[in-house]
């Protein structure tokens, strides 16, 4: 079994390789989604040097590594003073011969250290776990909703994924948060309120797929509003959650109504069955937008729709600032939500897709609704998903 994970390709392996020689390649995702592991599948003779280890840090400030070798990695590169201008001096000089990769567990956009900035001279691509689709294009199990069943318990980090085990994922789960909040929020973020974003992730956990009030957090919490959308900016940060905003063709607007917040970490999900598939779909959703950015320069947005009255669609993405696909996700429910005739006033040409986990068979009706398998729908995200 671990043979397996080591030898999976991922998904970016061929869109890195095709940027290695022209530019810097920057990889971010959350921990243990397998950045390193690619990093070291990708040729087949590199070096590879860690900021966290001593001897490495030494290295680094000597600009001490073997340049016969095709690849030389830069692991949690950004907690180097200046990283960004240390790694421009490097790359103006030497160029990428051999090629340069820099990756790390945090969002290296937002560690802006005083510094030359580093535009024009990377790609930067984003790796996730491991989703429906992705299973599907490099495996092909004989039983793809087996493998939705999974990824609802499990989440779909490699290591608890495979090890297909409720005890292992609830005991990798824990030391997983423990590394995030304990030590990266320490040395990235200086931040001592521990406790405190500990009880809001609770809080967050709970609350997934519905809109969330920053007010409402403060008084659980008792502190600032300030505060509550501080730490919520760095556990976004850390890739312990990501946020959805309500679409509005006024992007301000857009901005200051409720977001919604889900988990990179499937199996973090407190409520029921719903909720989990809801935040399974957001992360497939949230990884194919991103992957389509990355690798294909594609721009897409993703939202959820909802009236004044609170009527709601799960997800929409746009594009353009345009709509071009209304999600919603069901349990069980084979009749199509009626809130889809509320925005079709709005959206007449907008396809249409409800998903169902239970389902007995696909349907589709003179509106233009579908109703379809939610894991057939997966591996395929219709309406998102575009051939490169």
């Amino acid at each position: 079994m671990h043979v397996r994970i080591v030898l999976m390709k991922r998904y970016l392996e061929q869109y890195i390789l095709q940027d290695l020689n022209n530019k810097i390649v920057i990889l971010t995702g959350p921990r243990q989604t397998g950045k390193t592991t690619l990093s070291k599948m990708l040729v087949d003779k590199f070096d590879y040097f860690n900021y966290d280890n001593s001897d490495d840090r030494l290295d680094l400030l000597e600009r001490s590594w073997d340049r016969s070798k095709k690849l030389i990695i830069f692991d949690e590169l950004h907690k180097l003073k200046n990283w960004k201008s240390w790694l421009k001096g490097i790359y103006d000089k030497e160029g990428c011969h051999p090629s340069l990769m820099v990756t790390g567990s945090a969002k290296l956009d937002t560690y802006r250290k005083v510094g030359d900035s580093l535009a024009g001279r990377f790609f930067q691509f984003h790796l996730h776990p491991l989703d429906l689709k992705e299973i599907n294009t490099v495996f092909k199990p004989d039983n793809i909703e087996k493998e939705l069943d999974k990824l609802l318990k499990t989440g779909g980090f490699p290591e608890p994924f495979f090890k297909n085990s409720e005890r292992y994922y609830k005991r990798w789960k824990r030391s997983h948060l423990d590394i995030i909040l304990k030590q990266d929020l320490v040395e990235l973020e200086n931040v001592q309120e521990i406790t405190l974003i500990e009880t809001l992730i609770q809080l967050l956990r709970k609350r997934v797929g519905s809109p969330v009030s920053f007010s409402s957090l403060a008084r659980d919490l008792q502190c600032s509003d300030k505060s509550v959308k501080r730490w919520l900016t760095i556990l976004e940060n850390m890739y312990v959650i990501f946020r959805i905003t309500p679409f509005h063709r006024n992007v301000a607007r857009s901005i200051l109504k409720a977001p919604k917040f889900y988990f990179y970490d499937n199996g973090q999900v407190i409520g029921d069955e719903g909720a989990k598939l809801e935040n399974l779909v957001a992360c497939s959703l949230h990884k194919e937008i991103q992957f389509q950015m990355d690798c294909l320069g594609e721009e897409k947005q993703l939202h959820y729709l909802r009236t004044k009255e609170g009527q709601e669609i799960d997800f929409c993405v746009t594009q353009n600032d345009m709509p071009v696909l209304m999600l919603e996700v069901k349990w069980r429910d084979r009749n199509i939500s009626p809130v889809f005739k509320k925005f079709e006033t709005y959206f007449p040409k907008v396809k249409k897709i409800q998903i169902v986990k239970e389902l007995d068979r696909a349907r589709s009706f003179p509106n233009g609704v579908e109703v379809q398998k939610a894991h057939e729908w997966l591996i395929s995200l219709q309406g998102i998903s575009v051939t490169p």
